[in-house]
């Protein structure tokens, strides 16, 4: 596997040790490097590029305000002087964050995330459809069989993902809406705001209230029509 990079940041001697880095990295091929956020949307329209290694603090347009453009685009790495962007990295769904001055280990280290981060993907693209899904969780990205899927809670930022037999959920940074757009509709469905239930592991409903064992998750009723004729359709 061979992914084709760009390197982003506005100072040049910082472009020149990327691009240095990258040439060492057997797996890496530099698609371009530029200067500017701008410069970079161009090469983007007209290159494949696979993974951005992005600066933050750039004149014009940042690197946060850049890859909020690449939905469904290239995966990121952010290269910064400033540690306080860290969340704001992880809340865009980065693949890593590195602090400047960075040193090949550190940038090895990334590339490495990276190269397995697309190894999952591939590895997924041949596995039946729905079988699985891949989120982040404590800096790794984990496998989640949907069949052990009781259900999911959100929570701001976050999502609590519990399985069945299971007492610690998975805790990723994601939204409910990226994470129900990635969950097949014919086996889960949102009863919450802040709730989405695997349909195949319900087995008692009281009261407009789902019952997992000592957990009883209500359905509002913004999703009560949809989840009554789920019933309707399953139960009677």
């Amino acid at each position: 596997m061979t992914l084709q990079c760009l390197i982003v940041d506005d100072e040049p001697l910082a472009l020149d040790l990327l691009e240095g880095y990258v040439s060492k990295t057997p797996w890496l091929a530099l698609a371009g490097k530029c200067s500017s956020a701008f410069e970079a949307i161009e090469l983007i329209e007209k290159e494949k590029v696979d993974l951005i290694f992005l600066d933050i603090q750039m004149p014009g347009l940042s690197g946060l305000e850049l890859s909020q453009t690449l939905q469904n685009g290239p995966r990121i790495i952010f290269t910064t002087a400033f540690e306080q962007y860290a969340l704001d990295g992880f809340k865009v769904e980065a693949l890593d964050y590195l602090l400047k001055p960075i040193s090949y280990p550190e940038f090895l280290t990334a590339a490495n995330k990276a190269k397995r981060w697309f190894e999952l993907v591939e590895r997924k693209a041949v596995q039946p459809a729905h079988s699985s899904i891949f989120v982040k969780a404590d800096y790794k990205i984990v496998q989640v069989e949907l069949s052990a899927i009781l259900y999911i809670e959100g929570l701001k930022d976050y999502v609590k993902i519990y399985r069945d037999g299971i007492e610690k959920p998975i805790v990723t940074l994601m939204s409910m809406k990226s994470l129900e757009e990635n969950l097949p509709e014919s086996n889960f469905m949102r009863v919450h705001r802040s709730f989405i239930v695997n349909l195949e592991k319900i087995s008692t409903i009281e009261r407009n209230r789902i019952i997992f064992g000592k957990i009883y998750i209500p359905v509002s009723d913004n999703y009560k029509e949809k989840f009554q004729k789920f019933v309707n359709e399953r139960f009677f």
